[in-house]
């Protein structure tokens, strides 16, 4: 892997990491789940990661279809 693209997937991980924490002090502080956006955005970096490392396009998901 690039010294780059290691520096970016760093950058992501330590990112994805951060948002955890500050959702997983919500929960044990407040009691209060996290809002969907949230989950939304941090699942939205974790595809980028993923992207990133894959070397490729935009992942494609297979939706369940029941």
């Amino acid at each position: 892997m690039s010294q780059s693209k290691r520096e970016q997937v760093v950058s992501h991980l330590r990112y994805i990491r951060q948002e955890l924490r500050e959702m997983h002090t919500g929960v044990l502080d407040d009691g209060l789940l996290p809002e969907g956006g949230e989950i939304r955005g941090v699942m939205a970096q974790l595809e980028a990661l993923l992207e990133l490392l894959e070397g490729k396009g935009k992942a494609k998901t297979k939706q369940d279809p029941s």
